[in-house]
C-alpha cells in the first residue's frame, strides 16, 4: 500500500474534497501545466467545462468558485476562505481572470464555466476539462481531470494508465498491506500495533518528528474547525436557510457543567460533528478525513478521546490518526472514498470505520479487535446513498456525521469488549461497499436528483 497518511488527511476549504478541493487543485495544475509550457502569455480565453456530478451540483458544492479560485492559482491548503470568497466576488463583479496570480484575461463566470447537466465523461462523474484558446480564437490546449474523491485529482493520461494514477506509486515501504487480513497478519506476526505499521512506512520519507509534527497540526485544525463552529452563529449559505446549531449547543452544555446523564458525553460528540460541518458547509478551513463531506467524524470521535478517556495524550492522537489511515489506505484501494462514485457509504461510511479504528487502538485493542471495530463500522454504513438536498453539503450531510460519530464509538467499544472474532471481515464488507456502489442508481450519488434531494425542495426549508 503506497498512501501516506497525509494523504488521507489535508487541509483545505468547504464544502466538499471532490467538488471543491479536487476542482481547485486541477485548476492550479492545468495552470501551471501552461506556465511550464511557456504558453501563459498565450492565453486570451480560458474556458472550463464540468461533467456528471460536478456539472449537476457545482454551484451547491462550490465547483464554480474553487475551479475560479484554481485558475488564479490558489491551492486548497493555502489559500484563506474570507480572501477567497473576495477574490471570485472581484471576478464577477470586473468580469477579469488574473490567470495564474499574473495575467489578467477577460472572464464571465456565466460563459467561461459551463456545467453540463446530462453529458458525463466515462472515467468518473467528477470529470473537468479545460480548454485555452489564443488571440485568433483557436483551442491551442486542452486537458481532462478527474476528482476522484478525497482531493485526490488525476488526469487524462493517468486515467488511461492505472499505473500513472498516485494510488499505483510503488514506493519500497517495510510493511506493504492490501487487505485488512494482510494488515492484521503483519500485525500479530511481527508483534506490532496497526499505528507501528504505517509509521514505519511513513518513516520511508520522512523522519518521526515531521510525522508527529504533521500529525499533531491536522489534530490543531481539527480543534480550531470545532472551536470556530462552535463560536459562529447565523445561517447557512446557499438559500436552504439551515440555520448554525452549534453554538447554542455549545453554550447549554457549558451551562450545565457536570451531569449524572451517562449520554452527557455523546452530546459533546455530536456537537463537535456538527460543528466541523456547519464549518465545511460554510466554505470555512476543514480537514479531508478522508473528505470533507464526512470531515466531522474524526475530529468528534478524537475530541471524545481528548475529553473522555482518560490518560488520553498527544501520543495518542497521532496513534489514533495513524490506524484510521491505515483503514482510510484499504477503502482508496479496494473500493472508493467518492460520493459520486459509491454514494455516501464512501464518505460517511468510510470515516466511520477509520475513526472506530482509531478509537480501539488508542483504547488498547489488538489488531484483530482493530479490524473488528472498522468492520462494524462501514457494515452498518452500506448502501448509504448520497442525496445533498439543493446540491448542497448541508441536508441530511451535517446530521449524518454526527450520527456516525456516535456510531463509530459505539463500534470501537462494541469490538475492544470481544476477543475479534466475528462473522464478516472488513475486507468482505469493503468489497460488498463497492458492488453495492456499481449497482447504485446514479441519483443517489452526489447528483441532488434522488432521495432527500428529491423530496425535500428548497422551498419547504
Amino acid at each position: 500500500m503506497s498512501f501516506s497518511v497525509f494523504d488521507l488527511f489535508t487541509v483545505g476549504i468547504g464544502p466538499s474534497s471532490s467538488h471543491t478541493v479536487g476542482p481547485m487543485r486541477a485548476a492550479a495544475t492545468f495552470v501551471e501545466r501552461l506556465r511550464s509550457r511557456g504558453q501563459l502569455d498565450q492565453v486570451t480565453r480560458i474556458e472550463s467545462q464540468l461533467f456528471g456530478s460536478l456539472g449537476l451540483t457545482g454551484h451547491g458544492h462550490g465547483t464554480v468558485k474553487a475551479i475560479v479560485l484554481g485558475l488564479q492559482g490558489e491551492q486548497p491548503h493555502l489559500v484563506d476562505p474570507i480572501e477567497a470568497e473576495r477574490r471570485f466576488e472581484w471576478s464577477q463583479a470586473v468580469g477579469v481572470l488574473e490567470l495564474g496570480g499574473t495575467r489578467a484575461i477577460p472572464f464571465d463566470v456565466r460563459k467561461d464555466v459551463v456545467l453540463h447537466l446530462k453529458e458525463r465523461l466515462p472515467f468518473h462523474s467528477n470529470a473537468m476539462r479545460f480548454d485555452v484558446y489564443d488571440e485568433t480564437g483557436r483551442i491551442f490546449d486542452s486537458r481532462e481531470y478527474y476528482s476522484i474523491g478525497g482531493g485526490f485529482v488525476v488526469d487524462e493520461d493517468e486515467a488511461r494508465d492505472p499505473a500513472g494514477r498516485p494510488e499505483h506509486d510503488e514506493r519500497p515501504i517495510p510493511y506493504p498491506f492490501e487487505s485488512g487480513d494482510e494488515l492484521v497478519a503483519i500485525a500479530t506476526r511481527r508483534g506490532l500495533r496497526i499505528s507501528d505499521i504505517v509509521l514505519t512506512n511513513e518513516l520511508v520519507s520522512r523522519d518521526e518528528d515531521e510525522v508527529r509534527e504533521g500529525l499533531l497540526h491536522i489534530w490543531s485544525v481539527m480543534r480550531e474547525c470545532i472551536h470556530n463552529g462552535t463560536h459562529r452563529t447565523g445561517m447557512l449559505p446557499g438559500g436552504l436557510n439551515v440555520r448554525r446549531r452549534s453554538e447554542s449547543q455549545r453554550q447549554k452544555l457549558e451551562a450545565a457543567g457536570r451531569t449524572n446523564d451517562p449520554l452527557h458525553a455523546l452530546e459533546w460528540v455530536t456537537l463537535a460533528a456538527l460543528a466541523v460541518n456547519e464549518e465545511n458547509a460554510a466554505g470555512g478551513r476543514v480537514v479531508t478525513a478522508p473528505t470533507n463531506g464526512a470531515a466531522g467524524i474524526i475530529p468528534a470521535v478524537l475530541d471524545y478521546y481528548t475529553r473522555f478517556v482518560p490518560d488520553a495524550d498527544d501520543d495518542g492522537v497521532v496513534r489514533f490518526l495513524l490506524t484510521a489511515s491505515a483503514i482510510g489506505m484499504l477503502f482508496k484501494k479496494n473500493a472508493s472514498i467518492s460520493g459520486a462514485e459509491v454514494g455516501c457509504q464512501g464518505e460517511v461510511g468510510s470515516a466511520c470505520s477509520m475513526a472506530a479504528a482509531g478509537l480501539a487502538e488508542v483504547l488498547g485493542g489488538t489488531p484483530e479487535q482493530i479490524e473488528n471495530a472498522a468492520e462494524i463500522g462501514i457494515e452498518h454504513n452500506l448502501g448509504l446513498t448520497c442525496d445533498p438536498v439543493g446540491g448542497l453539503v448541508q441536508i441530511p450531510c451535517i446530521e449524518r456525521n454526527a450520527i456516525a460519530s456516535v456510531k463509530a464509538i459505539t463500534a470501537a467499544r462494541m469490538a475492544i469488549r470481544g476477543d475479534g472474532e466475528h462473522a464478516v471481515s472488513l475486507d468482505t464488507a469493503i468489497k460488498t461497499m463497492r458492488e453495492t456502489g456499481a449497482d447504485m442508481s446514479h441519483k443517489y450519488k452526489e447528483t441532488a436528483q434522488g432521495g432527500l434531494a428529491l423530496n425535500v425542495s428548497m422551498v419547504d426549508c
